[in-house]
């Protein structure tokens, strides 16, 4: 039998384990030939036990990524959004590989809907709603738009023909991640944005938020955006005129919340586990800003999208924005926990 010579990337991630732990249910996975990029030596030998061979290295080894690239049928690469040069040396190598095979590799690349963002600080919210099956719309997007350099180069060599790129782009991603790769040890079991905000409320011992937090971005569950991965992976297996390219962006979410809404709801959670005594919450200021967040308001910005082009694949989300709200107790439990 003729395996498919699969390269993921990001497997001890949130949601790279959370992909690599599909492929390894997939119904074809006997077919499929597993190499993944790791950086610890201990996490390489554990998944080795699943049949996958690591390699170990680092992302920002170019020359590294480039040849395991040269040789990988199928790329899914679930690591830096903004890393251009790794994006660049992925896509020398499946070059060589369309060189090599005369057909052109899939690459399965990680964006993110911040790539839709606004600069409104939590100060008002936003009419705009993008959509991921208008190509057409999405190329105003402006070049220095968050991950929009590493998308366009992406894109770029698509439109050369030697690779058919497919790009994913979560949205606020909640939840705790408990597939086999985490539940061995390997990959990590939490989002980013709402941690951070839970984090933030503990120290401070009240929720917080941008501004106003009338901002508004769409959610989408851990399970549901590796779902996401393979819908796109089986859809490209089965029908070759799936969208790629600049027709190639698909939108993972399920639902719509406020910043205020979310950090309302880790403040009655915090005093619920007697963490705070109020939990209305309040504007970071600056100084808290630059503490928690790096100087960043991001947190504050709008991205408001409809997946129509991933539905379109056979997507169907399960959770929807109220589980982001039931999502917090366990995550500050978690945090309060292992810190």
């Amino acid at each position: 039998m003729v395996k498919t010579k699969i390269f993921t990337i990001g497997a001890t991630g949130y949601i790279g384990g959370s992909v690599l732990g599909r492929l390894l249910a997939h119904p074809n996975a006997h077919s499929f030939e597993i190499t993944t990029l790791v950086r610890s030596q201990d996490k390489a030998n554990k998944l080795k036990r699943f049949g996958v061979t690591p390699v170990v290295g680092s992302f920002s080894d170019v020359s590294l990524v480039e040849e395991l690239a040269a040789g990988a049928d199928i790329v899914f690469d679930a690591v830096d959004a903004n890393n251009l040069e790794a994006a660049k040396a992925i896509l020398r190598g499946l070059s060589k590989r369309h060189q090599a095979t005369g057909k052109p590799p899939t690459f399965i690349h990680t964006s993110g809907t911040g790539l839709l963002a606004d600069n409104a600080a939590g100060l008002y919210p936003t009419d705009k709603i993008w959509d991921d099956a208008d190509a057409d719309d999405l190329e105003t997007l402006p070049d220095s738009a968050p991950h929009r350099d590493v998308d366009l180069a992406i894109i770029g060599a698509d439109k050369e023909g030697y690779v058919k790129a497919y790009l994913v782009a979560p949205s606020t991603i909640y939840g705790l991640a408990n597939g086999r790769l985490v539940q061995a040890g390997i990959a990590n079991n939490r989002s980013m944005q709402v941690p951070a905000l839970i984090r933030a409320a503990l120290d401070r011992q009240r929720a917080g938020m941008i501004g106003k937090g009338v901002n508004i971005w769409p959610n989408v569950h851990i399970d549901d955006v590796a779902d996401l991965y393979i819908a796109i992976f089986n859809a490209t297996l089965s029908n070759p005129h799936t969208g790629h390219g600049r027709e190639g962006y698909y939108f993972g979410e399920n639902g719509e919340h406020t910043l205020y809404d979310v950090g309302r709801e880790i403040g009655h959670v915090l005093v619920e586990l007697g963490k705070s005594s109020v939990a209305e919450p309040t504007t970071f200021t600056q100084e808290e800003v630059n503490k928690y967040f790096a100087g960043s308001t991001s947190l504050g910005s709008n991205s408001r999208c409809r997946g129509n082009r991933s539905r379109a694949i056979g997507w169907w989300p399960k959770k929807t924005a109220k589980d982001l709200f039931a999502s917090v107790k366990p995550e500050v439990e978690e945090l309060l926990k292992h810190g």
